[in-house]
């Protein structure tokens, strides 16, 4: 088979052209993922959508409506997930045009079409077994299918008695409403209550009994053979699919028995962490570090607009907002200030269960405290008291680093709070550390701290009015939203 394989540059693709002149079939091979990776997403996504509202497990194809028709609104489309597995499905068809992607399991699947229209079953059924091409997808592979209403298909595993799934597959119906409906169906349709079974029309029994009376497994059937990487019929196809199959054993059955937990978050924009690419022209942080090199600057900032916080004395926010950090660490970064002091406490670095921007308000000093309890550096207070801010940091053999904290009260409806950082790095480990933890430092640490110790000090349920009258954060012009 290798010998007679086309090289292409693109995906390779597949089109079965109907006798009769309607839509063809078209199968285009996009990616091959990880090894194991198609038999891990399947038992990871069968499991949710299992627990999805519209759940439904029938003719060996267990399906959910993600997203419905809005026929008022003149939209007709619809959106599905659906599961085909190691046992596969019975041939059927739709009355309406069908688009999936799939990532096919770890064994491979093979795609069946039968381009035979109803008349031409009727008047002539061994035309359906005449008219039926496959074509073979190769394990852990992402692709795409494309045919028209009328198609009759049917999806299997690519290897007869296998462990492995045939595919997980999203599928847009273009039209919920196309083709010839029965009236019950169309009924469903136009209440919104559509599912991939009732959509679904099984084979007529003649063609179901001339099928088990003539086993297609012993007829010739033409078959495309789509593949990546490797031509197909390779002894190195057939190596890596053996990989696969082992490792998507493994990787599935891990999947099918971890849980399978989604996260949904809704900030509602309010703790909204923007990077600034400065600090205002007034912060303390510029006062710092001036006499050496500075490594590393950040500055990021959280605005909240139209909230009722009982005063607008910026020394008391700032207050709060230091507290804040104290009491409500982000859990994530409370695991990575663990692992990091276990790895640097045997060379001697400095240790603290808060992340380096605020870790020195646990401090024991006394000499300079704001608010007569938080150890700073430095602080401020403007004459109006509508600027409050402190400088926090330490030194260490590998680095020395300053962070100021600020409250400023822009306006009765607006205030800025402003973390950042200034690092000067001593020896060479010091740029090396840097270097390792910018990037997480920058996407995640502050902000996640920032936006928890805001949270923490100024709860949203203090919000004047609804919480549909906020207005939206201003984002600073040159900003990076976190």
């Amino acid at each position: 088979m290798a010998n007679h394989a086309k090289v292409v540059q693109t995906f390779p693709s597949a089109c079965i052209p109907p006798p009769s002149g309607g839509l063809p079939v078209e199968v285009s091979l996009i990616a091959q993922l990880g090894h194991g990776s198609g038999d891990h997403l399947f038992a990871s996504a069968l499991k949710r959508q299992q627990a999805h509202e519209y759940f439904v497990d029938a003719l060996d194809e267990p399906s959910a409506r993600l997203g419905g028709t809005d026929l008022p609104k003149g939209d007709a489309t619809s959106l599905y997930s659906f599961a085909v597995g190691a046992q596969g499905h019975p041939f059927h068809r739709h009355a309406g045009h069908r688009v999936f992607t799939a990532i096919s399991g770890s064994g491979g699947a093979q795609l069946r079409f039968s381009t035979a229209t109803p008349e031409q079953i009727e008047a002539d059924p061994p035309s359906f077994i005449r008219t039926l091409h496959y074509i073979n997808i190769p394990p852990d592979c992402l692709f795409t299918v494309r045919f028209g209403g009328d198609t009759w298909h049917q999806f299997a595993p690519l290897a007869k008695n296998t462990l492995h799934p045939a595919f997980f597959a999203l599928s847009c119906h273009t039209n919920e409403l196309g083709g010839d409906l029965p009236e019950p169906v169309r009924t469903q349709v136009l209440a919104n209550k559509a599912s991939i079974p009732s959509l679904t029309m099984l084979l007529p029994p003649c063609i179901d009994k001339l099928l088990r009376s003539t086993p297609v497994d012993h007829l010739h059937i033409p078959t495309t053979h789509l593949s990546l990487d490797t031509p197909p019929g390779t002894l190195q196809g057939v190596l890596c699919k053996s990989a696969r199959c082992v490792a998507g054993l493994i990787r599935g059955a891990w999947a099918d028995w971890r849980h399978s937990n989604g996260f949904l978050f809704e900030s509602g924009g309010r703790h909204t962490v923007t990077e600034l690419d400065h600090a205002p022209a007034d912060s303390l942080l510029l006062r710092q570090l001036m006499e050496v090199s500075c490594h590393h600057e950040d500055m990021f900032c959280l605005t909240l607009t139209n909230q009722d916080l009982g005063t607008r004395d910026a020394s008391v926010l700032l207050s709060c907002l230091l507290n804040g950090f104290l009491n409500s660490p982000p859990s994530g970064v409370s695991r990575m200030m663990a692992l990091r002091n276990l790895l640097v406490r045997p060379i001697g670095l400095r240790t603290s269960p808060l992340a380096c921007p605020v870790s020195s308000l646990l401090s024991s000093a006394k000499n300079n405290l704001f608010d007569q309890r938080f150890p700073v550096l430095d602080q401020a207070i403007d004459h109006d008291n509508a600027c409050a801010q402190v400088v926090l940091g330490a030194d260490d053999k590998h680095l020395i680093f300053r962070s100021c904290v600020s409250v400023r009260v822009v306006s009765n409806q607006q205030i800025d709070i402003t973390l950042g950082t200034r690092v000067h790095c001593k020896n060479l480990f010091g740029t090396i550390y840097m270097g390792m933890i910018d990037l997480i430092h920058r996407r995640y640490i502050t902000p996640a701290m920032l936006r928890l110790a805001v949270e923490q000090a100024f709860p949203l349920q203090k919000l004047a009015g609804s919480e549909h009258a906020a207005a939206p954060f201003p984002i600073h012009p040159t900003a990076n939203a976190h």
